[in-house]
Order: C-alpha cells, then structure tokens, then sequence
C-alpha cells in the first residue's frame, strides 16, 4: 500500500484559497479545507492550531495575489497610477469574492486613512507619479488618495452587486480624475 500523500501548510493555504476564491470567505473552514484536500481534519489542524490563523495565512495569500495582479502593467492605461486603479478595479469584478475578503471583510487593518498614505510600500507607485506628473511627493500623495477613493469605491460596487463592467468607461473616469485632481494640487485647491 503506498504512503499517503504528506498534506504541507502550503496545500492547505492553496485549498484555503482556492475555497475564497470560489465560495467565500464564510466558507473558509478547517473541514471545508480538509474536504478540497481529501484528507481528515488532522493533518490541517497539525498546521493550524485556529480557524484565525489559517484565515490569516490564506488572507496572506490573496494579498500576495492582489498585489501581483495590480502591479501587472496595463497596456490600455497612460500611466501607471492608471494601470494600477484599473487593474484594481478589474480585479474587484473578476475575483469579487477575494475582494471582499481583502478589503471589506475587518481583515484589512490600517489606523487611518493617513497611515495607509504614509505606507512605504506606496512608494513605488507615487515616486513614478512625481516624475511623470511633475509633483511632490505630497502633491503626489494628494492625487493618489483622491483616485484611490474613486477606484476603490467602483471595485466595491462591482463586487458586491452585478454591475456590468465596461473598461472603456473606466478608462474614461480615471483619466478624467487624473486630470483634474493633477490639476487641483497643483493649484493648491
């Protein structure tokens, strides 16, 4: 009789995924995971002694996917604060489920809306933003969370809600935000 598989933390992340992606977060239980497995309780919860922190790991995860999919440069925008809110905002109406679990699930956990603009790892996007636009880094910062505010609030309507996705029309919007917010910081409004 040939050994059973051994099941790894990485299989049971992958599973915990896979059951988000598809299911839900709500979904996202050691059973649920040992069932996309095939295997008994045991070996998941050897790796995870909580549901909390395996909804962390897979939490994890999905913000490693999600990161990935919006640094993808997109061809269709003119910048790459552009490409990144449209690829935001295509990623909320292909992977609805993942993100509402990154972002609307308590999960995503930042102090103020401050904090989230002081983030180090913005850095990559707004430094591009200051040469292309000829900015600040506080001007930079200004555009960014006024087109933040706009792209998530679309991501959100189209994740929760069956909303048809029109790229053309989103392309439109954000240039159009773009342009005026680039303008307005610039005027000092």
């Amino acid at each position: 009789m040939p050994p059973k598989a051994k099941i790894t933390k990485e299989m049971i992340i992958e599973a915990g995924l896979q059951i988000v992606r598809t299911e839900g977060d709500e979904s996202l239980s050691v059973r649920r995971v040992a069932a996309e497995l095939g295997c008994s309780t045991q070996p998941v919860m050897y790796h995870y002694k909580s549901v909390d922190n395996l909804k962390a790991d897979v939490y994890a995860a999905a913000d490693e996917l999600h990161t990935g999919f919006i640094m993808t440069p997109d061809e269709n925008a003119p910048n790459p604060l552009m490409s990144i809110g449209l690829r935001y905002i295509r990623f909320a109406n292909e992977e609805k489920p993942l993100f509402v679990f990154l972002f609307q699930s308590g999960k995503f956990r930042n102090e103020s809306f401050k904090e989230l603009l002081e983030a180090d790892s913005l850095d990559v996007i707004l430094q591009p933003l200051c040469e292309a636009a000829e900015l600040t880094m506080q001007q930079a910062k200004e555009v960014f969370a006024l087109l933040f505010i706009c792209v998530h609030g679309a991501a959100s309507l189209l994740a929760n809600n069956s909303l048809e996705y029109d790229e053309g029309y989103f392309i439109k919007l954000l240039e159009n935000i773009f342009t005026g917010a680039v303008g307005a910081v610039k005027r000092g409004n």
